[in-house]
C-alpha cells in the first residue's frame, strides 16, 4: 500500500521492447538505496516489482496489461516519473490508500497559475465512467499523487498543486492532452459495491447504512 507522497522524481533512461513485455529502466539517486530485487514500487501510480536495481537506476518488467491500462506504455527517453516506496508497517498515513492499480488514464488539460498567488490549478479530463468515484474535497490520486478534488463537472476535474507539489513531483512537464495516470479512492468504490447490496457477509443497504450513522 502507498499513501500517494512522492518520495522521488526518477527520470526514464529507456523502455525497450517491440512487442509483449517491455523493460523500463529509471534513474534515481536516492531509492535504489532502500530496496532490493523483488521490492514493490509506485511509478507515476503504477505498483511496479523492481527486476533490476543499480546503485543510481531501477529496472521494472511491464507486462501487456500494464502498458494497456497505464500511461507507462508512452514514456519516452527523459520523461519524469513519481516515485514511492510502500507504507512501512506502523508508518504514518500521510495522503490517502493508494493501492497502485490504476483505474484508468486522464488527459492533463492545462496547470495554471493562480492569479495573485503561488499556487496552480491543475485542470484534467477523467475517463466519463471513473467521474462518479469523484467528489468535491474527496481523495484522488493523480500520477501516484495524493491530492484533494478542488472542483468537479462531469468528467472535468480542477486540483489546486501548491508550490511543494509543483517542484517534488512531475506534474511540470504535462502538455495538454498528454496522459495521466488515475486512481479512485477505494473507500467509494467499497461503499458503491455495499450499496447495491453485493458485499459479503450480509446484505448491506443504505437504509442498513443510514441507520448506523453513515
Amino acid at each position: 500500500m502507498f499513501t500517494g507522497l512522492i518520495e522521488e522524481v526518477g527520470k526514464v533512461l529507456s523502455l525497450a521492447g517491440d512487442q509483449g513485455t517491455k523493460r523500463l529502466t529509471v534513474a534515481a539517486s536516492e531509492l535504489p538505496r532502500e530496496m532490493k530485487k523483488g521490492d514493490s514500487i509506485a511509478v507515476s501510480g503504477v505498483c511496479l516489482t523492481a527486476v533490476a536495481i543499480k546503485k543510481n537506476s531501477i529496472g521494472f518488467d511491464l507486462a501487456v496489461e500494464t502498458l494497456d491500462r497505464t500511461s507507462l506504455s508512452r514514456l519516452a527517453k527523459g520523461a519524469l516519473v513519481n516515485l514511492e516506496l510502500p507504507m512501512k508497517a506502523g508508518g504514518r498515513m500521510g495522503g490517502h490508500i493508494v493501492q497502485g492499480h490504476v483505474d484508468g488514464v486522464a488527459s492533463f488539460l492545462g496547470l495554471e497559475k493562480i492569479e495573485g498567488k503561488d499556487d496552480y490549478w491543475l485542470r484534467l479530463e477523467i475517463p466519463a465512467e471513473l467521474a462518479k468515484y469523484v467528489v468535491f474535497k474527496g481523495s484522488i490520486s493523480v500520477e501516484g499523487i495524493s491530492l484533494t478534488v478542488a472542483k468537479v463537472e462531469a468528467s472535468e476535474v480542477t486540483i489546486a498543486i501548491i508550490p511543494h507539489t509543483y517542484e517534488m513531483t512531475n506534474l511540470k512537464q504535462f502538455k495538454p492532452g498528454d496522459p495521466m495516470n488515475i486512481e479512485v479512492d477505494i473507500i467509494a468504490k467499497y461503499a458503491e459495491k455495499m450499496l447495491i447490496g453485493q458485499a459479503a457477509p450480509g446484505n448491506v443497504t443504505l437504509g442498513k447504512l443510514v441507520a448506523e450513522g453513515f
